[in-house]
């Protein structure tokens, strides 16, 4: 809402007085004294950030897995902050959308609220079926279909300052520019939401995005009719803010929105299936 405001409107004017020393009780404030000592720059940018910043949330979204997470500032994905990803390669776009839809449903079943997927021309969109295998209700997803990348970043911009979103996830079809990627980690800096924004393989570009992952397709375990039982990802962090990088190859079990190392979970399979013939 807009709403201006004019002041002295159907107020007398004020008349000039002659001057005159001020009276020992004057409640006339008086004027700052300089400092003294170096001003403390850290301390003025923080102050800063947290003035601008009122509704800024310091939390995070755990990946479960502790070599992982111990990589990340803050034991997570950061909420509140641009994380990109990428396929590793041509053909891995399909990986890198489940991963990003995995890391999602994950956030979804730890908070209220429902997710908005903006998609872009040159991605295909996500069905049901699919989603409910990721382990996310389609019912809390939303899907916006955009003709480019700058309806794509307005549409993002704008689900930044709605309510009602957990997360938000921009598919974009060419490099996130810098200018861009600052304007959109600049509205999620306000928000407490899970920003991810997924770009073409090769499409690199500097910004300022939190972290930065390429994702491709593993070998996921079968079951005995040839059905995927658990999506598996080669998951590589090339970027990670005040942490470390790293690389994993990685399970997603939909039942209970966990990841998990694929080595440990094929080999707590491989146990069970033991058990259950014994």
């Amino acid at each position: 809402m807009l709403c201006s405001y004019r002041a002295g409107i159907g107020a007398e004017p004020m008349q000039k007085t002659p001057d005159a020393p001020p009276d020992a009780g004057d409640d006339t404030p008086e004027r700052p004294q300089p400092l003294d000592r170096p001003l403390d720059l850290a301390a003025l940018r923080e102050r800063v950030v947290a003035q601008g910043n009122p509704c800024v949330s310091r939390g995070t979204l755990p990946l479960g897995i502790h070599d992982i997470d111990a990589r990340l500032a803050g034991g997570g994905l950061a909420l509140g902050q641009l994380h990109e990803l990428a396929p590793m390669d041509s053909g891995d776009e399909p990986a890198a959308l489940g991963f990003a839809l995995a890391l999602v449903a994950r956030h979804l079943a730890r908070v209220r609220g429902e997710a908005l997927l903006v998609v872009g021309q040159a991605h295909p969109l996500p069905y049901g079926h699919g989603l409910a295998g990721l382990g996310l209700d389609p019912e809390r997803l939303l899907l916006f279909e955009v003709g480019s990348d700058g309806d794509a970043y307005r549409a993002l911009e704008e689900s930044l300052r709605s309510q009602g979103l957990a997360a938000v996830a921009g598919l974009i079809d060419a490099a996130l520019p810098l200018a861009q990627s600052r304007r959109l980690h600049l509205a999620a800096a306000r928000t407490d939401l899970l920003l991810l924004v997924l770009r073409p393989p090769g499409a690199e570009s500097p910004n300022v995005a939190t972290t930065r992952w390429r994702i491709a397709a593993g070998k996921a375990l079968r079951d005995r009719f040839g059905c995927i039982e658990r999506p598996c990802w080669q998951v590589t962090l090339d970027r990670s803010r005040n942490g470390r990088t790293g690389h994993w190859l990685l399970e997603w079990d939909h039942a209970a929105h966990r990841f998990g190392l694929a080595g440990a979970l094929a080999g707590h399979a491989a146990e069970a299936r033991v058990q259950r013939i014994r």
